[in-house]
């Protein structure tokens, strides 16, 4: 299944899903979007940039690496944030590592009115085909 058909499911799968992203952390690419409305380009890239700050940033690496001295572990490339959830004032934003590729994530952006279980639910099971389409 291509990566825009997989988008086109996945938000049908989540509800009250607005948009949902796929991004290539390493690179900082948006690698597909899908939304029910249209926003300019400078928007979308930000969300792959955003996604990017939010599970590799400076503090959030910093974070992790204490986590594994306190720990006694060594660097072995996993990482400890998996999901990591924002709820503005109207929209309820999922953001979830991949767990094939973790390099890569999955942005949802759910109405805030959503069941956040329902939605969080939802999106996990969307995951392994997003995965499967890149």
């Amino acid at each position: 299944m291509s990566l825009e058909k997989a988008l086109v499911t996945a938000q049908t799968q989540v509800p009250e899903c607005v948009a949902v992203g796929y991004v290539d952390m390493s690179t900082g690419m948006l690698l597909g979007s899908k939304t029910v409305d249209s926003h300019p380009a400078e928007v979308l890239d930000l969300v792959a940039a955003a996604t990017a700050d939010l599970f590799q940033g400076p503090s959030v690496s910093t974070i992790e690496k204490l986590f594994r001295r306190s720990r006694g572990q060594q660097e072995d490339g996993r990482h400890y944030f998996q999901e990591i959830f924002v709820m503005s004032e109207n929209l309820l934003h999922i953001f979830m590592r991949g767990k094939k590729n973790p390099s890569q994530a999955v942005c949802f952006v759910c109405r805030a009115s959503v069941n956040i279980g329902m939605a969080l639910s939802k999106s996990r099971q969307a995951l392994p085909a997003l995965e499967a389409s890149v």
